[in-house]
């Protein structure tokens, strides 16, 4: 879906961070891509909002929230000329049958889940744009979605050259830059496929990026704790050595072998 046809969305949450997480994620979105036109922290601002962007496809709306709460805000937007689609965001359960009695498309509970999100989106893309009529979608570069000090930032999939899990984070690391990710690394594993590799249990390597494996010490590894002697990839152009567990030394050989890395 290009950007003239993506899904034009208003995000409604009396939450700053929230809206800032919940932004975050649809900027990922690609099939449909959303374009997100603006916030509201309540029901008379999105309302208002609203009356001055007829062409709005979609909102996000919380429901608790002061003044008129998210139900409410739900009902008044059916008596526009051209109501767009709701789908519910909350942290609570319990208003599910209410709100599909307001002809909402979904209803997602907090912490919203990636996946979750994108079927919403989906449902919402063949309410208002049946198969027939849906615009071919064109092929996007894929990135990952970094919040951070308040800014949202994209990062291309190829710039990615180490992705390493951190107490709660993930650091990743491009050739200039370091961002933290709230996302695991076994879903990011999934998610970017056969593009990189697990060298170890907290730590995956762009396979283009990888230029070495070599035999080091056990000092220099940083590998199993008392091991003699490890393992380690030179990662370019950082040119880092990061360690490679016993049980990933096989998978990383078999790609440097089969020219899936350098």
């Amino acid at each position: 879906m290009t950007n003239a046809h993506a899904l034009r969305t208003l995000i409604v949450d009396d939450e700053p961070l929230a809206r800032l997480r919940l932004r975050s994620l649809l900027q990922e979105a690609a099939d449909p891509a959303v374009q997100v036109l603006g916030e509201a922290a309540d029901a008379s601002s999105a309302l208002a909002w609203l009356n001055e962007h007829p062409d709005c496809d979609l909102v996000l709306l919380d429901i608790r929230m002061p003044g008129r709460d998210g139900m409410q805000l739900a009902a008044a937007l059916r008596s526009l000329p051209q109501p767009p689609s709701v789908v519910f965001v909350t942290a609570h359960g319990h208003h599910a049958l209410r709100a599909f009695d307001l002809d909402a498309v979904d209803y997602l509970t907090k912490p919203v889940l990636r996946d979750r999100l994108q079927a919403a989106l989906r449902r919402v893309r063949q309410r208002r744009w049946p198969v027939d009529s849906q615009p071919a979608p064109l092929a996007e570069a894929p990135v990952l979605v970094v919040a951070e000090r308040g800014r949202v930032l994209r990062v291309p999939v190829a710039e990615v050259l180490v992705l390493k899990a951190e107490l709660k984070y993930v650091t990743l690391r491009t050739a200039g830059s370091s961002h933290l990710l709230d996302d695991s690394l076994t879903d990011l594993e999934r998610r970017l496929g056969r593009g990189f590799i697990r060298i170890h249990r907290n730590a995956l390597v762009a396979a283009h990026a990888v230029r070495e494996l070599r035999r080091v010490r056990g000092s220099e590894s940083g590998g199993d704790d008392g091991a003699d002697e490890g393992w380690a990839v030179r990662v370019a152009p950082l040119d880092d050595w990061l360690p490679v567990s016993r049980r990933q030394l096989a998978a990383v050989r078999a790609a440097l072998a089969t020219g899936a890395a350098g």
